[in-house]
């Protein structure tokens, strides 16, 4: 898998339904979807690359595969 920035995984979140609700002072960007009872925080630094760790994980919670990307 190929790491991206929170920039543009926030993008592809908002192609999948998903709708930003806040951010916080930290550049943390909180997402919500209708019907789904997650909550998923995005970290956005920049052009940053998130870890491969926590996108897997925002990847799994989302309902996100590597093709989504």
């Amino acid at each position: 898998m190929k790491a991206i920035s929170g920039k543009r995984f926030c993008k592809i979140l908002e192609r999948h339904g998903w709708i930003l609700k806040r951010t916080t002072k930290s550049s943390h960007f909180i997402y919500e979807k209708p019907g789904n009872p997650a909550t998923i925080s995005v970290p956005v630094h920049g052009n940053k690359d998130m870890k491969k760790g926590l996108q897997a994980d925002l990847m799994k919670q989302a309902g996100l595969t590597e093709d989504d990307l």
